[in-house]
C-alpha cells in the first residue's frame, strides 16, 4: 500500500490487514463491495471483514455516521485491522477525522487503485502518469491534514510550521506536476511520429478494450502464438490490472495481411477521474485505431455492468464512433452463450483454449481490409519498383511475365489503386 510522509514521499510497507467500509445511497452496492475486495487483494491486502451503511446523503465529516464509525472502531480492535478502505473517495477532512476516531490508517478505493497502479507501472510513461494521478489526489487534500500540522504552531491566530509546511507542499506538488506535464507532452510527441510513421506504412491499427480481468493480454497472447511470435508475448494474470502499460505488437493474419494490435489499461467502476486524464495521452492511441476489439468476460454474472463502464470510458475519449466488434471471451467457463445488447458485431472465443479464434481474425481482416479492391494490371518492365511492391504489400492471386510487362491479379487497397489504375488491363 502507498502512504506519503510529510515531505510527500511514497512510502511502502509490506503487508496490511482491512476492513472495507461502503455507504449504499438508495442503491445496491453489492458488486462493488465485491470488487473492493478484489482490489485490495490485487494490492496485497488481507481483507478481514466489510461494514456497510445505508444513508441517504454522506456525514461531511467523517463519511459514515457516528454510530457506524463507533462500530467499525470497535469492529478494526476485535479483528486486528490496522487499516480501513473505504469504497468511495474521501475528502482530506473525513481521512484525518477518521484516522483520529479509528486509531488505524484510512484510505480511500482511489487511494487503493492508484497504489495498484503504482506497483504495476514499469515503462517510464506508465510510472510518470501514475505519479501525476497521485499528485493530483494529493493536492486538494493537503489542508486537511495542513490543519492538524498548523497545532504545532504557536496558538491561535499565529503562523506555526504547519502552515508553512502546507505552502511548501503545494508549491513542491505544482511545481513536480508542471514537470511532469512537460515529460509527457515529449512523450506524446514521440508517440505522434511513430503513429505517422505507421500512417505512412498503412498498417492498421486494432486497439483491444475492455474491463480489467477480461482477458485482453490473453487474447494478444494468443493471436501472437498465431502469427508464431511467441519470444513477443505480454504478462498476464488473472487478477485485476495485472498488466498496466500499453503494449503494441505486429499481427500478421497471412503474408500480405498485418496489422499493429494494441493492448490498453483495463477499466474499473469508480476509476478515478484524475487517472482517466493522467492515461488519456496513452488512451489516446484507441481514437487512431481502425478497430476496437471490445474484450467482455463472458463468466462474470454482471457482465453488461462491465460493458457499459467501458463503452463510458470509450465515449469520454471520443472513439465511439469507431467500428467495434464485440468479443465474449471466457466462453469455456460458462454454460450458455451471452446476449449480444449492443448492437455491434460479436464473436464468442476463449483466448486460453483457442475457441473460436479464427473466426475472430476473419472477421478482423473482413473490417481492417474492407476497402480492397481485385485489380488486373499489367506493369512495365521497366517499373520494377512496381512490381517488388505488389509482391511485397499486395495479395498476388496470379502473376504472369508477358511480353510487354508483368501481369499481375491483385488484391490492394483502394489507395494503392487508385496510384496504380492506369495499368489496369479490365
Amino acid at each position: 500500500m502507498v502512504r506519503f510522509n510529510e515531505n510527500n514521499e511514497i512510502i511502502k510497507d509490506e503487508e496490511y490487514s482491512a476492513i472495507l467500509v461502503g455507504l449504499a445511497l438508495n442503491e445496491d452496492i453489492s458488486y462493488s463491495m465485491e470488487e473492493l475486495a478484489g482490489l485490495a487483494e490485487a494490492a496485497g491486502v488481507e481483507v478481514l471483514g466489510q461494514l456497510v451503511q445505508n444513508l441517504e446523503k454522506p456525514n461531511s465529516a467523517t463519511f459514515i455516521g457516528k454510530g457506524k464509525v463507533d462500530e467499525l472502531a470497535q469492529l478494526c480492535q476485535s479483528m486486528g485491522a490496522d487499516t480501513v478502505i473505504f469504497n468511495d473517495e474521501l475528502s482530506g477532512m473525513q481521512l484525518r477525522n477518521l484516522e483520529e476516531r479509528l486509531g488505524v490508517r484510512v484510505i480511500d478505493r482511489t487511494i487503493l487503485i492508484l497504489d495498484i497502479f503504482a506497483s504495476r507501472a514499469t515503462s517510464k510513461e506508465g510510472k510518470l502518469q501514475v505519479e501525476l494521478a497521485q499528485l493530483q489526489y494529493r493536492m486538494p487534500r493537503l489542508l486537511g491534514f495542513g490543519l492538524a500540522l498548523s497545532r504545532l504552531g504557536g496558538g491561535i491566530g499565529t503562523r506555526g510550521p504547519g502552515e508553512k509546511k502546507l505552502e511548501t507542499d503545494r508549491r513542491h506538488i505544482a511545481k513536480r506536476m508542471d514537470d511532469i506535464r512537460k515529460e509527457l507532452a515529449q512523450a506524446k510527441n514521440t508517440r505522434s511520429v511513430q503513429r505517422s510513421q505507421r500512417e505512412k506504412s498503412e498498417i492498421p491499427v486494432v486497439a483491444l478494450m475492455g474491463y480489467t480481468n477480461s482477458g485482453k493480454s490473453a487474447l494478444m497472447n494468443r493471436l501472437l502464438a498465431m502469427s508464431e511470435k511467441e519470444d513477443k508475448i505480454v504478462t498476464e494474470k488473472d487478477m485485476l490490472f495485472a498488466t498496466l502499460d500499453t503494449q503494441q505488437r505486429s499481427i500478421h493474419i497471412d503474408k500480405n495481411h498485418e496489422f499493429i494490435l494494441v493492448d490498453t489499461v483495463g477499466f474499473v467502476s469508480k476509476l478515478p477521474h484524475s487517472l482517466v486524464q493522467a492515461f488519456k495521452a496513452t488512451l489516446e492511441e484507441v481514437t487512431y485505431a481502425d478497430l476496437l476489439l471490445h474484450v467482455v468476460d463472458s463468466a462474470y454474472e454482471n457482465y453488461d455492468f462491465h460493458i457499459d463502464v467501458t463503452n463510458t470510458v470509450i465515449k469520454e475519449l471520443g472513439a465511439d464512433s469507431k467500428q467495434k466488434i464485440m468479443v465474449y471471451n471466457k466462453m469455456d467457463l460458462v454454460d450458455e452463450q451471452p446476449i449480444d445488447a449492443t448492437g455491434s458485431d460479436c464473436v464468442y472465443i476463449s483466448a486460453r483454449n483457442g475457441d473460436n479464434i479464427d473466426q475472430l481474425m476473419e472477421m478482423i481482416k473482413d473490417r481492417i481490409f474492407a476497402s480492397t479492391v481485385t485489380a488486373h494490371l499489367l506493369i512495365p518492365y521497366s517499373r520494377g519498383d512496381i512490381s517488388s511492391y505488389l509482391c511485397e504489400k499486395a495479395v498476388v492471386h496470379e502473376m504472369d511475365y508477358r511480353e510487354d510487362g508483368t501481369y499481375f491479379c491483385v488484391e490492394l487497397n483502394e489507395a494503392d489503386y487508385n496510384r496504380l489504375k492506369k495499368y489496369d488491363t479490365v
